[in-house]
């Protein structure tokens, strides 16, 4: 498939610069083959049932944009990519001019670190003194607004661009899905017989990357952490069993669970995946998806297209454009239900 065959046409004035007045105050759009029903995220309770699994990434966004200069001269944007221990993180590095292994970059808040090698387009950053690096990056650094959010990330952001269980600091940027929880959505799902589930898989700014081939089959994914525990796995092999249904909140959810079972359900718990999920792809473990509207030409338009199915999404994007729904980030929701022949069976 082409790159192009993911295009779709959304007015400006669709895309969502600030989340909602309340959490959870959001349209969801409940996606079913051909049948398009309109809704409001808090009615979610109303297509769960007893026995369903709800997955959800706890990662923790970070303020992960730094500002500063070369020690040479020269100022430098750095986004941090992945913390890798208290001293080192891989970086994008925006500059006139590349730093060199040896360089001292000097950032805002009397941070220093040596870029010490290239790793593809990374850099490898070591920081000096004591303080550790999300400890630095807490003080000095900004919060990582997706581009296109035009705004100066501000003290609504900090608060709104994060969900109510996140607990792991490591993402640069949100699971969106998840955003349109509250407490007592939580709380009431619960009530009713819904499990609530966690994994971590922290997102990387590749996210945000456009594809820059036409055919799709030769875009290289970026890498992404993950790690489900072993109590997420107990359930969801106990729903299989039972016959309940498993619901990943999020694409990051989905790709964590799918990723770890290429060779056996959930058989990888934890580990580095590049998966991408395209049509045709034989789902494993996901029987439901709550997302939000994701970019045209996406690696993420791309999975839900597989997921749900490639016309039906069609429909979907045109429905929601039409009906003027709020789109990425800080958006509106979708529930989709697997395509019939998108899943493997056992």
């Amino acid at each position: 498939m082409q790159v192009s065959d993911f295009d779709y046409h959304l007015p400006e004035h669709l895309i969502a610069q600030f989340p909602p007045t309340e959490r959870g105050a959001s349209r969801l759009l409940h996606v079913d083959g051909t049948q398009l029903d309109d809704g409001w995220f808090r009615e979610l309770p109303r297509l769960l049932r007893a026995g369903d699994v709800l997955v959800f990434n706890d990662t923790k966004v970070i303020k992960a944009r730094l500002f500063g200069h070369k020690a040479s001269g020269g100022a430098i944007e750095a986004l941090v990519e992945r913390v890798l221990d208290t001293r080192c993180a891989l970086a994008h590095v925006r500059a006139s001019k590349a730093p060199k292994p040896g360089a001292t970059l000097l950032f805002d808040g009397g941070f220093a670190a040596e870029m010490v090698e290239r790793r593809g387009d990374l850099f490898l950053l070591k920081f000096a003194g004591d303080v550790s690096v999300l400890d630095m990056l807490d003080a000095a650094g900004r919060l990582p607004l997706p581009p296109y959010i035009t705004h100066t990330p501000d003290d609504e952001d900090a608060r709104r661009y994060q969900t109510v269980y996140a607990r792991d600091p490591g993402a640069v940027a949100a699971p969106t899905a998840g955003l349109h929880f509250t407490d007592a959505l939580l709380e009431q799902l619960r009530a009713m017989g819904v499990s609530t589930h966690f994994l971590t898989l922290h997102v990387g700014a590749g996210t945000f990357q456009p594809v820059r081939v036409d055919n799709i089959a030769d875009h290289t994914m970026h890498h992404e952490r993950y790690a489900i525990p072993s109590s997420t796995i107990e359930a969801i092999r106990a729903a299989k069993a039972s016959g309940g249904r498993v619901i990943a909140v999020g694409t990051t959810s989905l790709r964590a669970l799918e990723a770890a079972s290429q060779h056996g359900l959930l058989a990888e718990p934890e580990g580095d995946t590049d998966i991408f999920i395209t049509p045709g792809y034989q789902f494993r473990v996901v029987d439901r998806l709550i997302t939000n509207f994701h970019l045209p030409k996406s690696t993420l338009l791309m999975l839900v297209s597989a997921f749900a199915g490639f016309e039906t999404m069609k429909a979907a994007y045109a429905h929601a454009v039409a009906a003027e729904y709020r789109f990425f980030s800080y958006g509106d929701a979708m529930l989709l239900e697997r395509a019939a022949g998108a899943g493997q069976p056992g």
